[in-house]
């Protein structure tokens, strides 16, 4: 029994550490204060339902749900395009409304509030991921991949250009970058990699709806990145571990699950203030906090 919840909450984990790295491109490596990136999760988990349910291998629908995620992200990079700071942190947050409508809403695609039962997990090289241990290593192997291949790219020159547009996006101009494609492509890349995790999550759960992609499930994601620190990926990590397991207790004092999911969100409100009062940089991080 004990196993098996450490397994589930591994699995979590793994997830929701990709989720986090690719929220860091964008927030703490391109400064885009992006606060619909839980959105990108939900339509990857949405895209790969879909297409898995009608017995689509997984991994067509894993690197589908990831270029569906990316293409609205496109979309979104277009609309915040000449938008900065606050003004593009409303746009964002307005788009992440419009996407929980449209899954509520369009009835005939997402079944609306019912959601989608029955996604079947994966199934492919001869081995059943309906065991959460092969699940496990299945996350873990993928965390790890996107974790490299982010790392990669922030270590790259288009990652430091990425950075120099962060601090100064006038400085950068005038050394001949073109900011509005390095921001593009960082968001882009971004909400790749949101789908990927929102694609693990669906085959994980097996059932999906539209309250599991609301805007208050960006608050954990959000802790995360600035707990552990502003461009810093093993922070990232770490803090995940730390934000997914901090709650664990109360499950074991007895609280009513309708207590036990507002104290969650008072308690990473908690950790958000604090850390932005106490430790602006995170614990890992290279810049403040602004």
């Amino acid at each position: 029994m004990i196993d098996a919840y450490l397994t589930h909450l591994a699995i979590l984990i793994g997830i929701y550490s990709i989720l986090a790295i690719s929220l860091q491109l964008s927030l703490g490596y391109g400064g885009l204060l992006n606060l619909g990136h839980f959105s990108f999760f939900g339509i990857g988990a949405y895209a790969s339902a879909l297409l898995s349910v009608e017995g689509v291998p997984f991994v067509i629908c894993l690197l589908f749900a990831g270029m569906v995620a990316a293409f609205f992200g496109w979309l979104l990079s277009i609309a915040t395009n000449k938008l900065k700071g606050d003004y593009s942190a409303l746009v964002t947050l307005g788009f992440s409304f419009v996407v929980y409508a449209v899954l509520l809403n369009w009835v005939a695609l997402t079944n609306g509030s019912l959601g989608i039962a029955g996604i079947p997990r994966p199934n492919f090289l001869g081995i059943d991921f309906s065991n959460n241990l092969y699940f496990l290593l299945l996350v873990v192997f993928i965390a790890l991949l996107s974790y490299l291949f982010i790392r990669k790219i922030c270590s790259s020159s288009f990652g430091r250009a990425l950075e120099s547009t962060r601090d100064d996006e006038l400085a950068a101009k005038l050394l001949g970058k073109n900011t509005t494609k390095l921001k593009r492509a960082s968001l882009l890349i971004a909400a790749f990699f949101a789908g990927i995790s929102g694609s693990l999550f669906a085959a994980y759960i097996t059932f999906i709806d539209p309250s599991s992609f609301t805007f208050t499930n960006l608050i954990p994601i959000l802790s995360i990145v600035i707990v552990g620190g502003l461009a810093s990926l093993p922070g990232t990590i770490v803090a995940t571990v730390v934000v997914v397991l901090l709650p664990e207790p109360f499950r074991f004092i007895g609280f009513p699950t309708s207590i036990l999911g507002p104290i969650r969100q008072i308690m990473y409100a908690t950790i958000l203030l604090l850390i932005i009062y106490l430790k602006p940089r995170g614990f890992y991080g290279k810049i403040d906090l602004e």
